[in-house]
């Protein structure tokens, strides 16, 4: 998206107008009205269309705009559609319930949320890829509070600040990399700036957590038992199931590319699951397509189980899609181009870097795109100002990375909504690390704690 041509000059002014506008039509639409986010996405693009013809661009230059904007997310959208097979391959080899099983002594634990909180952020820093968590021990963790009456929405925060904490803090993960690469520091270097803000946001977030977690297991112990005996009559709970997950780690470890890596595990756990029942070639298409459907005589497993499959992913694609197509109409009508250019000028880089971040996040609902876009506008200013460029990575991490599940339009924000089935909107108030990780950047800002001067 950094090469498509600009074919409008608008004012500043006339930005900012644009973006309110914007954000305006995807607020009310989503909140307001409770409408998908694809609607109010179109209606934008068509507002876009409009704005560049009044402004004489061709309409030919406008289409090839949305177009390269949308092909950017290409290698998401692949990745997209392997983890939906990812999904039900974990289902057929029994990995899925096989965790569920396990997982439900987790309840045990009197601060349920925190201990799913600090699991997925392990798992995390061990994957390397949130998106990867969420949609493996992510839908365990999701499956096992539907099942218990616990709050979905408070597990579905949990899952993404532990996710997300991962995602930061793991030198496996192409947000880290990408960070530090972007403005030039040394991965580890940036890794430990980084410590400062994000333990203290670890921290505090186990801390709240805890709030919503204590003693609520002990009135479901029945019902907990009967889940595990009815997961047991599955035929699914083998120790050998867990294999697939421990390939994940070791290819993650080899830093093996996520694709190679997802398509290793799919073939892996199909494989597997031929230890245990024997499935028709045309049955596991259809699984693989379809999803995963459980047979089991309790409505309450088939409910938990039944996941999965290329055809799940397809309401993500299509957001997706739409929403990288008008973060490439942003560029082509030279709304973000204005922005940048007024941003870039004068002090303060560090917190106009975090604003940008944020905002290239909210306007074009991409993850890589924010890190991109804020390093390289924000790097040379940094160096003029004589700040250590590992805090400027800092803060690309800070206020890029973990602000795109918030985001309803997001590509990790549609993604999460998908897999766990937990709107944006209902999850952002409890994902306690994506919430206070800009917060405390922004403090450290403000009173130069631990912002580095060069000499």
């Amino acid at each position: 998206m950094k090469k498509i041509h600009q074919e409008v000059t608008p004012s500043f002014i006339e930005s900012i107008k644009i973006v309110l506008i914007v954000i305006a039509i995807m607020s009310v639409s989503m909140i307001g009205f409770g409408s998908v986010p694809h609607v109010p996405i179109m209606i934008s693009i068509l507002l876009l269309v409009l704005f560049g013809l009044i402004k004489k661009a061709p309409f030919s230059k406008l289409q090839e705009g949305m177009i390269s904007g949308a092909s950017s997310g290409m290698a998401a959208i692949f990745i997209f559609l392997f983890i939906g097979v990812l999904i039900s391959a974990f289902m057929l080899s029994g990995t899925i319930p096989t965790l569920m099983y396990y997982g439900l002594y987790l309840t045990e634990f009197p601060f349920f949320f925190t201990a799913v909180f600090a699991i997925t952020a392990i798992i995390g820093i061990s994957i390397g890829s949130s998106l990867t968590t969420v949609a493996t021990v992510g839908v365990v963790f999701i499956s096992i509070a539907g099942s218990l009456d616990f709050s979905l929405a408070v597990t579905a925060g949990a899952i993404v600040s532990g996710a997300f904490f991962g995602d930061k803090m793991s030198p496996l993960s192409d947000t880290t990399n990408l960070a530090s690469s972007v403005v030039g520091v040394d991965l580890f270097t940036h890794i430990r700036h980084m410590s400062w803000t994000t333990i203290p946001a670890f921290v505090l977030t186990a801390i709240f957590f805890m709030f919503f977690s204590s003693d609520q297991a002990g009135g479901h112990s029945e019902g907990i038992i009967l889940i595990r005996e009815q997961l047991n009559d599955t035929g699914l709970i083998h120790l050998y199931s867990l294999l697939p997950i421990a390939l994940l780690f070791i290819f993650a470890a080899k830093k093996i590319p996520a694709l190679l890596t997802l398509i290793s595990a799919v073939v892996f756990s199909i494989a597997i699951s031929y230890i245990h029942s024997t499935v028709p070639v045309s049955e596991l298409f259809g699984v693989l397509f379809s999803g995963y459907s459980a047979a089991s005589e309790s409505e309450q497993i088939n409910e938990l189980l039944n996941r999965g499959g290329v055809e799940s992913m397809m309401f993500t694609i299509s957001l997706v899609f739409l929403a990288l197509g008008l973060g490439g109409l942003l560029f082509t009508t030279g709304v973000i181009p204005a922005l940048f250019n007024k941003i870039r000028s004068g002090k303060g880089t560090l917190v106009k870097a975090a604003g940008t971040a944020i905002g290239t996040n909210v306007l074009i609902g991409e993850q890589y795109l924010s890190i991109l876009l804020t390093g390289e506008t924000f790097a040379h200013q940094a160096d003029e100002e004589n700040i250590e460029r590992k805090n400027l990575s800092r803060v690309l991490e800070d206020a890029g990375t973990v602000i795109n599940p918030l985001v309803p339009w997001g590509v990790c924000g549609v993604f999460i909504t998908g897999v766990l089935g937990v709107e944006v909107i209902e999850y952002l108030p409890f994902a306690f690390f994506c919430l206070i990780s800009p917060v405390l950047t922004l403090l450290y800002i403000y009173t130069g704690w631990t912002v580095t001067k060069t000499e």
